[in-house]
């Protein structure tokens, strides 16, 4: 089943919020996108960023298993999550 732009938004949330816990990855997230604290308070709402949020996350399944298992969710939301989100998906051919 898809799942609402809400229950996606929502998601990217919580994947932000989990990122900004991590003290491993959150430089790893900051470096690889050029944002620093400050930007991921300012564009906490927009999508297209929360979007980058997933495709970050969703780069090292380790990441992802991390992720979902302290959320209690279900491996595939991510992908699902940034499906919702639309924008520009990665295409690694």
């Amino acid at each position: 089943m898809r799942i609402s732009a809400d229950a996606a938004e929502t998601l990217a949330l919580q994947a932000l919020a989990w990122l900004v816990t991590n003290e491993e990855l959150l430089p790893v997230f900051l470096g690889s996108t050029g944002a620093d604290i400050g930007d991921l308070r300012a564009r906490a709402g927009d999508r297209q960023f929360l979007a980058s949020v997933l495709d970050f996350l969703t780069m090292d399944d380790a990441w992802v298993i991390a992720f979902c298992d302290e959320q209690g969710i279900a491996y595939d939301q991510p992908m699902q999550a940034r499906a919702v989100l639309g924008g520009d998906e990665m295409h690694w051919t």
